[in-house]
């Protein structure tokens, strides 16, 4: 039995994106991606080192599960505390999860600072995080319906009307998968059973987690 916490939705990337900011001409550069596994997450900074092999540091932090079970972070030579624990932070303040975010600096020759590059790596994985498309995982079910085609239109209006968007095959019989929140699924089956006059087959998955 999953508890409660682990019901609650969460947010991912389903692209990832690049931020750049500046302070006293040191240049702080985000890169962002989705990582389901460690291995994804590793392969992604190894990546990111490559590419930026010339720079003085590749800090990251990465955050997976729904619950933030994996953490890990990495300052890569800057002082302790003042590049990965800021970009993890940032993460953690997102809700984002199963994200890997690199923060590459290429030094200007002027020092920062704790402080200042606390700012620098806060500001900058934030920007990372503002270039990337973000979507909610909402915990629910997916229902999928067998109906004929006196039912579809009854169906199709009780959907629109709870703003269910529904993925439909047409044949002899029509075809509808739709994705509902946790708590809507026994409404929603209830529903669907009275406008069919229970001629809609209805089945039901396992609970799951499912792009929003």
């Amino acid at each position: 039995m999953r508890s409660e916490q682990r019901l609650e939705p969460y947010k991912v990337i389903t692209c990832g994106g690049t931020g750049e900011v500046e302070e006293k001409k040191s240049r702080f550069i985000a890169q962002t991606a989705a990582a389901a596994t460690e291995e994804e997450a590793l392969a992604f900074i190894e990546a990111r080192k490559k590419q930026f092999w010339d720079a003085r540091h590749n800090c990251y932090a990465y955050v997976l599960g729904e619950n933030a079970q994996t953490v890990r972070f990495s300052d890569d030579g800057e002082p302790a505390g003042t590049a990965g624990r800021p970009i993890l932070e940032v993460i953690l303040n997102s809700g984002i999860r199963n994200l890997v975010v690199v923060v590459t600096r290429y030094f200007g020759g002027v020092l920062l600072g704790t402080g200042g590059l606390v700012r620098a790596y806060t500001k900058a994985a934030q920007a990372g995080l503002a270039a990337s498309d973000v979507r909610t995982m909402q915990y629910g079910y997916e229902i999928d319906l067998i109906t004929d085609y006196n039912g579809i239109g009854k169906i199709q209006y009780l959907l629109g009307q709870r703003g269910i968007s529904a993925e439909a095959a047409y044949a002899e019989q029509v075809s509808v998968k739709i994705r509902v929140p946790y708590e809507d699924k026994d409404v929603i089956v209830h529903e669907v059973t009275q406008v069919t006059a229970g001629r809609a087959q209805i089945t039901v998955s396992e609970a799951c987690y499912f792009l929003a």
